[in-house]
């Protein structure tokens, strides 16, 4: 059963996964549409998602082809140490919702250049505009398009075009009726994503648990524990060969925090989610957000272990290389295709309810930051709510359009999978999350000192990482700061782990912030500051509960599996 074309039972289980969203999406937008198309409800859906859609479209937009592949991929080569990018955002999640999402609705701020405009000024959240714009078409809309229909085309036999193609179209129908249309359909994306994941995860395990003489998933998790023990670390020590990319106790108390707050509280993909609903609806939403992160690793992470396991023990051995190297990638595609008929339509329709899900959501993040932030602002001010909607949903089919024409030329295949794109995105992150994290909280944070988190905060990146060309780090070593590589010329260098480097660049961007600020303060500089009050960020019960509950989990996975 290890053939990349699909069967019929396939086909069906798929067509009606399609038909199911497609109906419901209809059925949304005609139910909940309004006579006049209000711009806010139809980027927002205002008032309209309940607690639960806000939670399962979080995830639906997070989760896409490179958690699947890429997370997959490094499950094969580093073990359940990867897992942390998923537990340590449902931590994150949880300081997201209580202490960002209120400033947020307090001060009714609908995007992330909006926040910039109020709380500096027009230049700044122009610049940040039409960068997030370039971001999210060029980076991130063609690498989820290219990913998801690079693996689909292993998977289905189907010509890559073609399955760009459809993804594009599957998204747009979904993304034209706006985020009430997203957040309810991201329910059923998400229920196909965890339970065609969960199918793939339960094959993987019965697999090696087969081939040991036993049978069913527990007796597999037991045997790859067993024969991967390595693999069952989350805390890498400086001798592993993947420090670099986890460098030990950075992923609890360093750089990955950067990461994730970036991610999650400053980026309007995700917040956008959030922001059409009150406080106690999106803090709901936020923690089931969290509650499902903490399940990610087994859908995204043990599979890859398993395949690992697999292959060391003679499984794959032509399947997973390529030009005769080994391709940590191709592990999720390869146990894919070990799926007997049916099944492998239903984890099919799992990895397209991920690819999809993420396309809308990005596609709507970018209309509706192209159309508030920009169209509205500097091109038609006098734009009426029917012009910004038909606006949002022209963009919506430009930028679609543009990603599936620009995609196969940026080589994104040759770039590496999950790892890859933490990397680069953790060249810009730490200016921007430093200027968020002030602005927030510190009313005297100047406009100029957010142009240098900015501006100077990707410098900085720059620099670091080109450091150990020019100079040696050895000194860096015993504090656990540094990596020696060894260069394909055989020598050694000693390299900054990127999470680390994070850390460096979010302490310098802060401490230039501080000094800019000070001395234009000094100068008679007066900031705009954000209503702020510490009664804003009081929980209820529940949220506390719940809260208190999933960080129990999380300390005790970090204490089984240290």
């Amino acid at each position: 059963m290890n053939s990349n074309v699909l069967d019929i039972k396939d086909y069906i289980v798929f067509f009606v996964y399609f038909v199911i969203v497609a109906a419901y999406g209809f059925y949304i937008y005609y139910k909940k549409k309004s006579k006049t198309e209000d711009s806010k409800d139809y980027f927002l859906a205002e008032g309209s998602l309940t607690w639960w859609a806000i939670g399962a479209s979080l995830i639906a937009s997070n989760i896409s082809a490179e958690q699947f592949i890429g997370m997959s991929g490094n499950g094969f080569t580093m073990g359940l140490a990867i897992a942390t990018y998923e537990w340590m955002a449902a931590a994150t999640l949880i300081v997201v919702a209580v202490f960002f999402i209120p400033v947020y609705l307090k001060n009714k701020i609908y995007t992330m250049p909006q926040f910039l405009h109020e709380r500096y000024n027009g230049t700044v959240a122009m610049i940040m505009a039409v960068f997030w714009l370039l971001l999210y078409v060029v980076v991130n809309l063609t690498s989820i398009l290219f990913l998801g229909a690079l693996a689909i085309s292993s998977i289905s036999g189907i010509s890559l075009t073609a399955c760009m193609i459809f993804l594009a179209v599957f998204a747009v129908i979904i993304t034209l009726g706006g985020m009430k249309v997203i957040g309810f359909t991201d329910v059923i994306q998400v229920f196909f994503l965890i339970l065609g994941g969960l199918a793939t995860t339960y094959l993987a395990l019965d697999l090696v648990a087969k081939h040991f003489g036993t049978e069913g998933a527990i007796e597999g998790f037991k045997h790859i524990t067993q024969q991967a023990d390595s693999h069952f670390h989350m805390i890498l020590k400086p001798d592993n060969n993947h420090y670099i990319s986890l460098p030990g106790l950075t992923v609890l108390f360093g750089g990955m925090w950067i990461v994730n707050l970036n991610y999650w509280g400053c980026n309007q993909y995700i917040t956008q989610r959030a922001l059409g609903a009150d406080l106690k609806t999106a803090r709901r939403g936020i923690l089931f957000a969290a509650f499902l992160k903490l399940l990610m690793p087994v859908i995204v992470v043990l599979p890859g272990i398993a395949a690992y396991v697999l292959f060391k023990n003679g499984y794959f051995q032509q399947e997973m290389m390529v030009n005769g190297e080994l391709v940590q990638d191709k592990a999720y595609p390869v146990l894919l295709n070990l799926l007997p008929s049916g099944l492998k339509g239903l984890s099919f329709a799992a990895l397209t309810a991920a690819v999809v899900a993420s396309l809308a959501g990005k596609a709507n993040s970018i209309a509706t930051i192209f159309t508030l932030d920009i169209y509205k602002k500097r091109i038609n001010p006098a734009a009426d709510e029917k012009k910004q909607v038909w606006i949002g949903r022209a963009t919506i089919l430009i930028s679609m359009l543009v990603a599936v024409l620009i995609a196969p030329f940026l080589g994104i295949d040759k770039k590496g999978g999950f790892e890859f794109i933490q990397e680069y995105t953790g060249f810009v992150s730490p200016g921007i999350f430093a200027m968020f994290i002030l602005g927030f909280f510190w009313k005297k944070t100047t406009s100029n000192a957010a142009l240098f988190a900015t501006i100077g905060g990707f410098g900085l990146s720059v620099f670091f990482k080109a450091l150990p060309n020019f100079a040696n780090l050895e000194f860096l070593s015993p504090m656990g700061f540094s990596k020696q590589v060894l260069q394909k010329d055989g020598s050694l260098l000693y390299e900054i782990p990127f999470l680390d480097r994070m850390g460096f660049v979010f302490l310098f961007a802060v401490i230039g912030m501080y000094i800019i600020s000070v001395l234009e303060n000094k100068r008679g500089v007066v900031p705009n500051g954000l209503e702020v009050d510490t009664k804003m960020f009081k929980t209820d019960s529940k949220f506390a509960v719940g809260a208190l509950l999933i960080i129990g989990i999380i300390v005790a996975l970090y204490t089984v599996y240290w």
